[in-house]
Order: structure tokens, then sequence, then C-alpha cells
């Protein structure tokens, strides 16, 4: 063997093993995700900011945004989101120390709003992507929904999907983490993401002590978010309408 395979062999080692350890930090940072962004700079200021995303206006109190960068008006690609549950409020003297707390017991959810870059949110992802990444038998998960494992090759780390369908026969799906003791989970360690407005797409963490009030979140974030979108005029003159 030449000196150059084997430096190109010593260099793929490497590769492989760096990749190893950043899944593992990125699993271990999934963990412990609502711990640190309770951290990112509060403020208590609720004078709103206008965030435009793509085709879509938000308007939204500074004190609900999580970083200081994104509280402005102006063109974003995405806005990141601290909400208290299940009062939907942001940061605030009163409620410094549920924002402060370890682990799930602040209560917090933790939202991302973006353009759409999939043309299916996660549950209408479920027949065509999650179904072939099953492994083994599927078994009842926590508040009535069905937990599917998945195949370690899929790259979702130790999550697990749960499905069910809601109050309106409509699926749902969310991918989480369950850990043997409840007192180990983290204020994210269950996420879901939904089309909302014309071209968004909402990403949300929370608790996976929460899973009871799962029909209760999903229903009361996409209030949230439609009650804080801004109409364009042209849009109201030819009729169309936001997508709930």
């Amino acid at each position: 063997m030449t000196i150059l395979p084997r430096r190109l062999a010593f260099s793929l080692a490497l590769g492989a093993v760096l990749l190893a350890a950043l899944a593992g930090a990125l699993a271990v940072a999934a963990h412990f995700y609502g711990q640190v962004l309770t951290r990112a700079g509060q403020t208590t200021r609720d004078d709103p900011v206008d965030i435009f995303i793509g085709t879509d206006h938000l308007r939204l109190p500074q004190n609900m945004i999580r970083f200081e960068e994104q509280r402005r008006t102006g063109v974003a690609e995405r806005v990141d989101l601290a909400l208290t549950w299940p009062e939907l409020s942001g940061y605030t003297e009163a409620l410094r120390a549920r924002f402060q707390a370890a682990g799930d017991e602040g209560r917090l959810i933790f939202l991302q709003l973006s353009q759409s870059t999939m043309s299916r949110d996660m549950s209408g992802r479920i027949d065509p992507i999650y179904t072939r990444l099953y492994e083994g038998a599927p078994w009842p998960g926590p508040a009535g929904l069905t937990a599917h494992a998945l195949k370690k090759t899929a790259g979702y780390g130790d999550d697990i999907l749960l499905t069910g369908t809601d109050v309106n026969g409509r699926p749902y799906a969310v991918r989480c983490v369950l850990l043997a003791q409840a007192q180990s989970a983290s204020n994210a360690d269950c996420q879901r993401d939904l089309h909302v407005g014309r071209d968004l797409t909402l990403l949300y963490r929370f608790s996976s002590q929460l899973l009871p009030h799962w029909q209760s979140i999903d229903a009361a974030l996409v209030r949230f978010v439609s009650a804080r979108l801004i109409p364009d005029p042209a849009q109201i003159d030819v009729g169309n309408t936001l997508r709930p």
C-alpha cells in the first residue's frame, strides 16, 4: 500500500469516528435542548415586531422570541419562540422561574417557524415515508397513541414515532425520546411539524410528559400562529384564505 492510500484510509476512518461523535453529541443536545434554550437571553419587552418569512407576515411580541437578533422587523429565514404551556405566554418577570427551571418543570414549548421545504408535514409523511422505516411490531404508547420503533439506519437516533388519529379523524404523528424515568424528561424530547399560514412550517418541541395533551397542544398552536399572521390585503381581495 502506498502512502497516499494509507492517508486516504486514515482520513476515512477519522471521518467515520467524527460523524459518530457528532451523532452522539446531537442526541445529548436534543435531550437537554429545553434546559439550554431557556437561558438564551430573554426580554420582558412585549412590543411587537413584524417578521416576513417567504409569503407570510407574522406580528409577534418580543418577549416570545428566543433570540435577540430575531427581535426586529424585517425579512427572516425563521423565527424561534419559547412559550409557557398551557398559557402560551412569553417571558415575564412573573414567569421567570418557569423559563429557568431544569428539565421539564417549566412546562415550556419551543416553536420554530420557517418557510416550508417539504410538501408534506409529519402527519403526511406517515404512509409514504415512516411506514418504510418501522422496525418490529407496534405497541401501545402513551396517551392512546401507537408506538413504532424506527430502524437505526434511519438516522433518528433513539426516537420512536407515535401515531394516532385526532377527534376530527386526521392522522397525527410525533417523534419522541421516551425515557424510562419520567423525571428525566426534558422540555424538548418530543418534536412535531405541521404546515400553517400560506407557506410556513411550524416545528415545535415539547416534553413527553405533556403527551396526554397532544390534541390540545396541536390545536392551540395552530390557533396561536394563525392569530399572529397578518393577512395580505391582496390575498383578501381575491378571496384567498389561510391554510389552517
